[in-house]
């Protein structure tokens, strides 16, 4: 059985390793992420190098939360590589020590580390990249953007028609839309009015909009500095249409979740987020099995590059793996739970299996 003091010895050397391996990272998605930043909005009059710092610093947690299995992955191959190379694997297994015990402290930092992530982080996270869409609506200052990418359209009817509504960029959990298009109809389903604003705001019972450009039935172009557009929506339905799940807090989901369902929303975006959320301790625990299946061999026989590669391959695949069941959970072409747990539990059997293998024979 392994000891107390070598079990917080092994802990206290994969912790020390994660934070320098999540500092690197942090420096490089920081000046990735800049630089994107600058070459969207750069040219715009609302922008500066300030501002763009500031933005830039405010998506990086949730540009952490994205590489923190990849830093797992390199982080304990890198400690276990570490430790192989000094020949304290082998003085530990001459003592009676398994890798299944040595490998115990890795695992369960892994683990730690994942409930602060979603404990924690998590809503740092959330609040910051809300943040950052709020300043960079305010950046764009309403100018319209070749690249921009439209969010899905949204349909409401009251008592004046129906309208359908459209932005290019959301932030407030979706309340405040930012390039915003209304396509009002009136009750005999004819086309009344279409209404572009630079920004639009749900409050009570209407759209605030504002810098707004008016075209008639007739295709009369007219300019309004604000506009109102009545409307029987609810924050909680125009939050799951609209509102990107990762500023949601991992706490508030289960709530968000509850009320689209209300509305006879799937709220399958916010639960595979949910999901996603719940399984990154065993995915990061997983991520660590695989870096073990590489990094253990003596180091007298020389750490194979070949297995090394194939190390990151295989966390690669998972990670990507991941990435695409969670569109699949998110679109509800699959259970959002299933989409969640199944690379995980796959990538624990693999990395089980391995080691049994290869340690038991």
């Amino acid at each position: 059985m392994i000891g107390r003091t070598l079990f917080g010895y092994f802990l206290r050397r994969y912790l020390v390793i994660v934070m320098q391996f999540l500092l690197a990272v942090s420096v490089i998605a920081f000046l990735i992420d800049f630089a994107e930043l600058a070459r969207r909005v750069g040219g715009l009059p609302g922008y500066s190098m300030g501002k763009g710092i500031v933005v830039t610093a405010l998506r990086l947690p949730s540009l952490i939360e994205l590489a923190m299995p990849f830093v797992i992955l390199f982080s304990a191959m890198s400690v276990l590589m570490t430790l192989n190379r000094r020949y304290e694997l082998v003085i530990a297994r001459s003592a009676g020590v398994s890798a299944w015990q040595f490998l115990l402290p890795v695992c369960l930092g892994s683990f730690m580390i994942g409930v602060v992530m979603i404990t924690g982080f998590n809503a740092l996270s959330a609040y910051a990249l809300s943040q950052s869409q709020l300043l960079e609506t305010s950046i764009r200052g309403g100018a319209s953007r070749a690249d921009g990418q439209r969010l899905p359209w949204l349909r409401q009817k009251t008592e004046e028609g129906a309208t359908i509504i459209g932005a290019k960029r959301v932030a407030k959990h979706g309340l405040l839309l930012s390039d915003a298009t209304f396509v009002r109809f009136d009750n005999n389903n004819d086309i009344h009015e279409r209404l572009d604003a630079r920004e639009a705001v749900l409050g009570d019972g209407a759209w605030k909009l504002t810098d707004v450009t008016r075209f008639d039935s007739g295709g009369n172009k007219t300019t309004l500095a604000a506009a109102e557009v009545a409307t029987g929506l609810k924050p909680e339905f125009v939050e799951e249409q609209f509102a990107m799940p990762e500023t949601i807090p991992f706490f508030e989901l289960p709530g968000k979740i509850e009320a689209a369902r209300s509305f006879g929303l799937s709220a399958n975006a916010f639960s595979m987020q949910y999901h996603s959320l719940l399984a990154l301790p065993p995915l990061l625990v997983a991520m660590t099995l695989i870096a073990a299946t590489v990094s253990m061999r003596f180091a007298r026989l020389g750490q194979s590059a070949l297995m090394i590669l194939g190390g990151v391959l295989a966390g690669f695949l998972l990670y990507v793996v991941t990435v695409m069941v969670k569109a699949l959970g998110s679109s509800g072409f699959v259970l959002p739970a299933v989409a969640a747990w199944t690379p995980v539990v796959i990538a624990a059997f693999f990395g089980v299996t391995f080691l049994l293998h290869k340690e038991d024979g």
